[in-house]
């Protein structure tokens, strides 16, 4: 039944454009015109009954298989998997260079593995024994189906975890494949308080052994709370990363530390889960002498392709298969370089090599000599990702409401920089987080909310983010408790038809690149009740207020999450310690 659609114009820019929405914290999406999502988006392939193995990860059990539509169900009698992770201020050397006050969980970085199987239920208990910081920890990606006051982010889906007290998590995998879990309190991930997520499932490529995650981040000398200071005050930009890091470990150009290494045996094929968990850098990554099948983007089993080199973006995750078949076994860079067009790095100049060490078994243990491909340099998103499983996107776009996401920076703040969005900079309550006013039924949630609610349940939302600032870099947007199909990518200003876009089968993830100067059109479903914030995933773009708020269907969230007992013991253990007129410290950014 044809409905209405709505298409919403944030426009990335130094002005503002046309007839823009009413200035106020909490815009509303107005009259929006909405196309109801289809009835069914499952392959015609069936469901398999078979069992997973190496020679076929296409099947699952219990009649789920990789044809099997998880926006649709999921294994209905998963394990209950428990974690126990606690946060403390300590130092880290990650690559012998003497090492930097850090936050880690564990004690390690990066974080423990969280693993678990598809349609498993995770009970992660988060202990905050920071001495100062309140915290959260986020499951990227992971979208929370029917359990928002999870998503484990300070202001928007809970208070923060008070120093000393611990929260408990918990949520079903309804999706499958690789992801990571990150503090979303400031600047903390930066710190340390990171760690990878792996779920268990079906797979488009077959591979005997899983190598497990490979997480490349930027890394730095200085404390990321002290770099975020200097950011939010310069004309030139956010400072450099100092070096890079592969699993949390990486040579120094001085020749301290070592390489990460990954052991492989001829004749066998490997899955390699690798991710982007940097604060500011676009990641491009090769094995030399070993194209690779890619598999999944983010979260979305896709149609497979070979290919010698991929790219990443903040948060962005690929699981690809290698085939150790050299002819020669011995050791092969795994390379990694950074975009370049976008950002850089201070190890760039010293020339050694950056990445991580593909190792045979039985070959001597030293660094590799083998040559690779030429390294791209851009920062630019893959293209050609097809989802395995088709869906199709409503085609008639016929609202542009348009809103202006500007920048501004202060002379009398000490130049204090600042994205806004409709004039507003999306700075978080902690003490009021969203969710807490979507429960009790406030319209008014607060100055610099960027609040946009949607309403229209089952219904297709479509976004039109436009860059118009002289500033021009991309942008890594990520999108809580959805992911999203990109119909549309591209230079320039979209021209408002539908020409060139694609809404059978689009591209689908949950982190995607505006492109700089350019532009990005996504459509989701309002499927998922709750309060979700979608930022640049740029640690310091998101410091600066580069995010806005969808409360979705408010009416129906309450019933919709159930439980509460632990948010609001959450809510009034931090009320206990962050008292008005008693803050131990003042919040100095946009608390994401």
């Amino acid at each position: 039944m044809l409905l209405h659609q709505l298409a919403c114009w944030l426009s990335l820019g130094s002005a503002v454009l046309g007839a823009s929405l009413p200035r106020h914290a909490s815009p509303e999406a107005g009259s929006p015109v909405v196309v109801e999502r289809q009835a069914t988006t499952s392959s015609p392939v069936p469901d398999s009954a078979c069992t997973n193995g190496p020679r076929t990860r296409n099947c699952w059990s219990n009649g789920f298989s990789i044809a099997t539509d998880f926006d649709a169900k999921s294994p209905p009698a998963g394990k209950t998997v428990t974690y126990d992770l606690t946060i403390t201020n300590t130092t880290v050397d990650p690559d012998g260079t003497g090492g930097r006050l850090a936050m880690l969980i564990n004690g390690q970085y990066p974080g423990p593995t969280i693993r678990a199987a598809w349609g498993d239920t995770l009970i992660v208990n988060v202990k905050n024994e920071l001495q100062h910081n309140g915290t959260g920890i986020h499951w990227h990606g992971l979208r929370q189906l029917n359990s928002c006051q999870h998503d484990g982010v300070p202001g928007v889906t809970e208070c923060p975890i008070a120093p000393g007290k611990t929260r408990k998590y918990v949520f079903k995998c309804t999706q499958f494949g690789t992801s990571w879990y990150h503090s979303h309190w400031s600047a903390q991930y930066g710190e340390g308080v990171v760690g990878t997520i792996v779920i268990d499932g079906p797979a488009t490529a077959n591979y005997d052994e899983d190598l497990g995650v490979f997480p490349i981040t930027d890394w730095t000398y200085d404390t990321a709370f002290a770099l975020n200071e200097r950011a939010q005050h310069s004309r030139t930009g956010p400072p450099l990363g100092d070096t890079i890091l592969v699993n949390g470990k990486h040579k120094s150009p001085s020749g301290t530390g070592e390489y990460y290494k990954m052991t492989v045996k001829k004749g066998k094929k490997y899955r390699v889960r690798i991710i982007n968990t940097s604060v500011d850098s676009v990641f491009h990554v090769s094995f030399d002498g070993h194209p690779f099948t890619v598999m999944t983007s983010d979260f979305v089993p896709i149609k497979t392709y070979v290919t010698n080199q991929i790219t990443l973006n903040i948060g962005q995750r690929y699981d690809v298969v290698i085939n150790a078949n050299a002819t020669t076994p011995g050791n092969f860079w795994a390379r990694v370089a950074v975009g370049t067009a976008c950002g850089g790095n201070k190890i760039i100049q010293s020339g050694i090599p950056m990445g991580a060490i593909l190792h045979y078994e039985g070959a001597p243990d030293t660094e590799p000599t083998s040559t690779g491909v030429t390294m791209r340099t851009h920062c630019n998103d893959e293209t050609g990702l097809v989802p395995f499983v088709p869906n199709t996107v409503p085609s008639s776009i016929v609202a542009q409401d348009e809103l202006s996401l500007n920048h501004k920076q202060d002379a009398t703040t000490d130049q204090l920089f600042r994205w806004t969005i409709d004039g507003s900079t999306h700075i978080v309550n902690w003490t009021q987080p969203t969710l807490k006013s979507a429960l009790e039924n406030r319209e008014d949630y607060g100055n610099n909310s960027n609040v946009y609610e949607i309403q229209t349940r089952d219904n297709w939302y479509m976004w039109w983010i436009q860059t118009r600032t002289f500033i021009p870099l991309p942008h890594p947007i990520h999108l809580h408790g959805h992911d999203f199909y990109i119909v549309g990518s591209g230079p320039g200003v979209w021209d408002g038809t539908t020409n060139g876009l694609t809404f059978n089968n689009p591209t689908r993830r949950d982190t995607a690149t505006l492109p700089a100067g350019g532009y990005l059109l996504i459509a989701f479903p309002a499927d998922n009740p709750g309060t979700w914030v979608m930022h640049c995933h740029i640690a310091w773009h998101a410091a600066q207020g580069l995010s806005v708020q969808f409360v979705e269907r408010q009416g129906e969230i309450s019933a919709a999450i159930g439980d509460k007992a632990e948010f609001n013991k959450g809510c009034d253990e931090w009320a206990d310690y962050w008292q008005p007129g008693n803050h131990p410290y003042e919040q100095t950014d946009s608390g994401l």
